[in-house]
């Protein structure tokens, strides 16, 4: 990347904030559906849902998220989390797991934008792959940016687009969709399950995900 458009890029990330705020007065986007109607039956997987930490709920700003278990199989699970930002205009922000994983004591061992088919779907979507190592233990998180009816890889492009949208659209709001998967045997199998998972859950977060 050129230094010019990286200092493009620094330009907005810095004026997101404000630009948000100046252009999004009055906005009230839901859900399409509250989050609370999340099936725990999607295919043959089954969900157990959980709650966050009030702490860390009032920390991220969503005004609504289902986060979950799902497993098919013995040792077949994936960690669901979706989060809905009404409105990133006064500074709740979606957070990239890139800041909140070290947080956790994850490092971040291989960081890419990868394709991922979704047949059901009849589609392909670019979406974030980290790979997680702690104490031994690995992870693979597959997360996007789902916002005002685009899928987005990139927390810079999610800015710029937050921008755009807030100025064209009158609209900050946004999803965050985050799945991970341990490492039990290879990261080949890890990426293969959570891809597959990917596939059954798309279509149902098209009923809760404003476009």
């Amino acid at each position: 990347m050129s230094l010019k458009h990286t200092a493009i890029i620094v330009i907005l990330l810095i004026s997101a904030s404000g630009l948000t705020t100046l252009f999004s007065h009055s906005e009230r986007t839901k859900p399409n559906r509250p989050f609370s109607q999340f099936p725990l039956r999607i295919g043959s997987w089954r969900g157990v849902t959980s709650q966050m930490d009030e702490q860390v709920f009032n920390i991220l700003g969503v005004e609504d998220y289902i986060m979950a278990n799902f497993s098919k199989g013995k040792g077949l699970r994936v960690n669901l989390y979706v989060g809905f930002y009404q409105s990133q205009s006064k500074g709740d922000l979606i957070h990239s797991p890139k800041n909140c994983m070290p947080g956790a004591g994850w490092n971040i061992v291989q960081s890419s934008a990868i394709p991922i088919n979704l047949p059901k779907s009849g589609k392909t979507i670019k979406i974030a792959r980290l790979l997680l190592n702690k104490d031994g233990q690995k992870q693979v998180v597959y997360y996007w940016f789902q916002s005002r009816g685009r899928i987005i890889s990139s927390e810079y492009m999610q800015k710029i687009w937050l921008v755009v949208d807030s100025i064209t659209k009158n609209r900050t709001d946004g999803s965050f969709v985050r799945l991970i998967a341990s490492v039990i045997t290879n990261e080949t199998e890890a990426e293969v399950l959570l891809t597959q998972f990917a596939d059954e859950v798309y279509p149902v977060l098209n009923q809760f995900i404003p476009n």
